[in-house]
């Protein structure tokens, strides 16, 4: 018989359809939990735990300088746990029902400029061998279609239809979309096909980018790779994937693209998603407006 853990596990992967990094947190945070419940209060069973527990948790984090956006995160694993006790009839009452997360600064993602991409391109230039052309097409596919990370490392070559100038991919919750791709993009995508036939072994071979031995690429390896590249233009902190969704998203709103259709490129299954990144657009529209009425002239 599957322990309730074992069945929460079940629940997240095929009910919820969480990808594996996800339940994996969500499991770790229930353990790290069950060995701070027994070696404070000597009680296996968290099932039967009460919120002074809980919070006695809270506190044990905060004082171990984890901070508040970690702490909110497996709060809210417990929080989905109890949830799921409930709906199954394990438990009748959740000890997470008046838990309140902790405040958290606003976390502003400031994206890369127009002029940085172009300086970026410009500096690049024409690659030449595998990797080059590889690297280029990635930077230039997360700033052109706005994928996530593990999107692009999870793009299958099947799914990559350049005759209609489309891809398709996977995103949160195994839910798909198309995503069209520009022409400019679409070029580089038949060099890179040319230079990928020419890798001597291509084990995994199903994915459309994989390293220099055929393998598929890991999400650290990207990661490094947008770093890299950005550190040549820009002195900004943060230089990641993530950054270049984000700005892909408001130069897209800067240039006039509505709101709904970002979210349908980005994926977002609301708009309040998506507006996270009109705080941006916002700058630029006051900067036009000033520059542009005659008032203040």
């Amino acid at each position: 018989m599957k322990t309730n853990k074992e069945a929460f596990r079940d629940y997240l992967q095929l009910e919820k359809k969480y990808s594996l990094h996800t339940v994996n947190a969500y499991l770790d945070d229930i353990t790290f939990f069950e060995v701070f419940n027994m070696a404070h209060f000597e009680q296996e069973d968290i099932d039967k735990v009460n919120y002074s527990q809980v919070r006695s948790w809270i506190v044990s984090l905060v004082d171990g300088n984890i901070s508040n956006v970690s702490v909110n995160r497996k709060m809210a694993s417990l929080k989905a746990y109890y949830k799921f006790l409930l709906k199954t009839k394990q438990i009748e009452v959740s000890p997470m029902l008046k838990h309140k997360a902790l405040k958290t600064p606003k976390m502003v993602q400031i994206p890369f400029s127009e002029k940085e991409v172009a300086d970026l391109m410009q500096e690049v230039g024409d690659p030449v061998g595998f990797e080059e052309v590889r690297d280029k097409l990635i930077v230039d596919l997360f700033y052109t279609t706005g994928l996530r990370r593990a999107e692009l490392i999870g793009l299958m070559i099947h799914n990559v239809d350049l005759s209609s100038g489309v891809i398709k991919v996977l995103g949160k919750r195994n839910k798909e979309r198309i995503i069209p791709v520009l022409p400019i993009v679409i070029r580089q995508f038949n060099v890179y096909l040319k230079e990928r036939t020419s890798l001597e072994k291509i084990v995994d071979a199903g994915y459309f980018f994989i390293s220099k031995k055929g393998l598929k690429l890991s999400e650290s390896f990207v990661y490094r790779l947008i770093n890299s590249y950005f550190s040549r233009v820009s002195e900004k902190v943060k230089k990641s994937p993530h950054v270049l969704r984000h700005t892909f998203a408001t130069h897209l709103l800067n240039n006039g693209a509505d709101l709904n259709s970002v979210k349908e490129l980005l994926g977002h299954s609301s708009l309040a998603s998506t507006q996270v990144y009109t705080h941006n657009s916002l700058a630029e529209l006051k900067k036009v407006y000033i520059d542009a009425h005659p008032r203040n002239k």
